[in-house]
């Protein structure tokens, strides 16, 4: 279980990370084809210069950081080439609660964020279940890579 701010990776069958009560935090979910390895960040606002010793305690805060962090999270789990073109990525959150004016737009400001620094590491996006009014949750299964969201009210569905 993934608070914000947390990261985590696993190939081992059986393991389910999981994080909950996405708002405008985004979680990032990696697989690594190569070691069938999964991971992911729960992602809260987008650049470290805000908070830089908060980004030292706990990278996974920020996306400039958290990416970085769980990619080095996912490699100790297996021998790995070093081409991170490899690792496809999966985005969950970026909502738009108790913001209904658009003030901040820390969830569009995340997952722009949070696409350009996958871009710039070659890491391709398959599918994404951003944005929108409704908090989600979010749960991988390391076995087979499955992503299920879920939200109050709401039947679950994968991405």
């Amino acid at each position: 279980m993934l608070g914000v701010g947390d990261l985590g990776a696993s190939n081992k069958p059986g393991d389910i990370i999981k994080t909950m009560a996405l708002g405008s935090c985004i979680a990032v979910i990696m697989l690594d084809p190569t070691t069938r390895t999964v991971g992911m960040v729960h992602v809260a606002l987008p650049d470290s210069s805000v908070n830089t010793s908060k980004a030292l305690e706990k990278p996974g805060y920020f996306a400039d950081t958290g990416i970085p962090a769980l990619i080095s999270a996912m490699t100790v789990h297996g021998k790995h080439n070093g081409n991170n073109r490899d690792f496809i990525a999966k985005l969950v959150g970026g909502a738009r609660i108790l913001d209904s004016n658009n003030t901040f737009n820390i969830g569009k400001r995340n997952a722009l964020a949070i696409k350009k620094i996958l871009w710039k590491r070659c890491i391709g996006i398959v599918s994404e279940d951003i944005g929108g009014t409704i908090s989600r949750t979010v749960a991988v299964d390391a076995r087979r890579g499955r992503v299920i969201v879920s939200s109050p009210g709401l039947k679950d569905w994968s991405i």
